[in-house]
């Protein structure tokens, strides 16, 4: 698959920018829609077990969990390993119950805000985030999502609000780094400056194939090969800089309003 190809490290084709803005949203921070709790830290309760077969994991649990289904440490790990095993639904559904009976747990809101972005109810996974921090006390991980949510509404303005907001709090995070660099690229924006940054970003993190095929996505050869050429080099300067013992920042954002 595409994605295991990257993962191996097999030259990687992109034939258009829509087949590589999928690639994205199956490898990245979120692509956008992957597991908060899993590309930015934990968000409460202790992830499944990933070395073991997600099946046990859920017959494992569910008998605990139907003995104590207020207990919220039980619910999170239940409706990950749900999660892990592809039912969705049923993780929403063990998740909404979780957060009637404790409705001010942030854990379960997040974890619940989670569940329901995993199983594409984007609206309603902004809103259930929104509950599970507050303007005096906000996650940055949180801000990322909700960001991320918006981004697959289309509102890919007021998602880059968020991902500003948590650039604040965590600057040069490459997780909203590459959120926000998809935001761009979703919305069909060719910013060159956005272009570089996030493969700078992947780049960082080990990901050359994916780092070059955005770095030269639907351009001329030419301009593809310059732009290969450049992204090598900042690559390369920036590692020598973290190989002396000096903090490079990340390349910086496009400006946000």
């Amino acid at each position: 698959m595409f994605r295991q190809s990257l993962r191996q490290g097999r030259p990687l084709v992109v034939p258009s920018l829509l087949s590589l803005i999928f690639a994205l949203c199956l490898s990245l921070c979120g692509c956008q829609t992957t597991d908060p709790t899993e590309i930015t830290g934990s968000l409460g309760g202790k992830p499944a077990n990933r070395a073991t077969d997600p099946r046990r994991d859920v017959e494992a649990l569910r008998d605990r969990y139907r003995a104590n289904p207020k207990d919220p440490d039980l619910a999170l790990n239940y409706a990950k390993a749900l999660r892990a095993a592809g039912e969705r639904s049923q993780a929403v559904a063990v998740l909404e119950q979780a957060t009637i009976a404790d409705p001010s747990n942030k854990a379960l809101l997040a974890g619940y805000g989670r569940a329901l972005m995993d199983n594409g109810n984007f609206q309603q996974a902004f809103d259930v985030l929104s509950r599970a921090h507050s303007p005096e006390d906000p996650d940055w991980r949180i801000l990322s999502v909700q960001g991320a949510a918006l981004d697959q509404l289309g509102r890919y303005e007021e998602a880059r609000q968020y991902y500003a907001s948590a650039l604040r709090i965590a600057p040069d995070e490459p997780s909203v780094l590459s959120n926000l660099g998809l935001s761009y690229v979703l919305s069909k924006d060719k910013d060159p400056r956005v272009r570089m940054n996030l493969a700078v970003v992947l780049g960082l993190e080990g990901r050359q194939a994916e780092a070059e095929a955005i770095a030269k996505a639907d351009l001329p050869v030419e301009e593809a090969n310059a732009n290969v050429a450049e992204l090598k080099r900042l690559l390369a300067h920036k590692e020598a800089a973290r190989g002396s013992g000096d903090r490079m920042p990340a390349a910086p954002p496009p400006r946000l309003n």
